[in-house]
């Protein structure tokens, strides 16, 4: 590891972001931001998320409340694929008034409150679906800059990656205590997702950034042509349609609908109606079920990043992160495609 590399790591979690020293050094760097931006600081900067991965500052000022993220070693890219999104696709993400990719700082406006805090019930329900045909398109838009999501530091779990992929999250959850049960089901199944990888590889839709947490509360606005996304700290390169496991899985769940339920079924076709030009509505469908199923695969993986920088900073954690990995992992062998998300 470089010096500069050392350094960076090294003013990166619990103990350094809860310190009056590192809010002190931080809020600075807001001010300047703000200053370099015309924007003044009205009120005082306060610390509503302090987490293993990633902290959080606010700050009222004259164009209203901006937000301060610190990412922590794992999720450093979205420093990079911040500026990125904004240079790509501008009006789908939030512009960052200020990027600190050695620091791994990122300070935002506010995009107002996120779905899940403004509706609930149907109307939640119909936000999503139109919140999802306006990310297949954004994925459309991003084909072209894979190479420059990669080069940002994106994690690849393109569909060849992911035999490999899986052999990681195996020994992940066999590190984290999860027993055998859990892995002999899965490895028993390493033929089967190798077979569906190939299909995904095969498969006309080319490769696009995966959200990878794309729930209601990842997605702000109010007009469904207009949300944006936020929080873009798991986010992999993979097949696109992957990025439907936790939406439509959250749509699922919220409706206790089965999946060929018309109202779920609403949701699946307003993302895929972005691939129309890709192949026949029954092919992209079998297709979106394939990469949701290997999709669990990069969900598992992520949620081991978090479990791990919680254990090595010392942290307390709760059951239900510590159990995500290996519950999420042992989904890739759910009857629905859906499951564990």
């Amino acid at each position: 590891m470089t010096s500069a590399a050392a350094e960076s790591d090294a003013g990166r979690g619990i103990a350094t972001w809860g310190s009056a020293r590192w809010r002190r050094v931080a809020t600075a760097w807001l001010d300047e931001r703000l200053a370099a931006a015309g924007v003044e600081r009205t009120g005082e900067v306060t610390q509503p998320h302090l987490r293993p991965w990633a902290t959080v500052l606010r700050a009222d000022t004259t164009r209203g409340p901006v937000w301060l993220k610190a990412t922590g070693s794992g999720t450093a890219f979205e420093t990079p694929l911040y500026e990125l999104l904004a240079r790509t696709v501008p009006d789908r993400v939030l512009t960052p008034i200020g990027l600190d990719a050695r620091r791994g700082w990122i300070l935002l406006p506010d995009g107002g409150p996120p779905l899940g805090e403004r509706l609930e019930g149907a109307e939640l329900v119909d936000a999503l679906v139109g919140a999802l045909a306006r990310y297949g398109r954004l994925q459309r838009e991003l084909e072209p800059a894979v190479d420059d999501l990669l080069a940002a530091g994106v994690a690849d779990m393109r569909p060849a990656a992911m035999p490999r992929r899986l052999d990681e999250a195996l020994a992940a959850v066999a590190g984290d205590g999860a027993g055998d049960e859990v892995g002999r089901r899965v490895v028993a199944m390493r033929p089967t997702v190798a077979g569906w990888c190939e299909r995904l590889a095969a498969s006309p839709v080319p490769a696009s950034l995966d959200h990878n947490d794309l729930h209601p509360w990842n997605i702000l606005g109010e007009a469904p042509d207009r949300v944006r996304y936020y929080d873009w700290g798991d986010s992999v390169v993979a097949h696109p349609f992957a990025a439907t496991l936790v939406p439509l899985g959250f749509v699922q769940r919220g409706l206790d609908a089965a999946l060929d339920d018309p109202r779920l079924l609403r949701a699946r076709d307003a993302y895929l109606d972005a691939f129309d030009d890709l192949g026949s509505r029954a092919e992209l469908a079998e297709t979106l079920e394939l990469a949701c199923r290997v999709g669990k695969v990069a969900r598992a993986l992520t949620w081991h990043r978090a479990v791990r920088s919680a254990r090595e900073q010392g942290e307390e954690i709760e059951p239900y992160y510590a159990a995500a990995p290996r519950q999420t992992l042992a989904a890739v062998g759910d009857d629905s495609y859906l499951g564990g998300a």
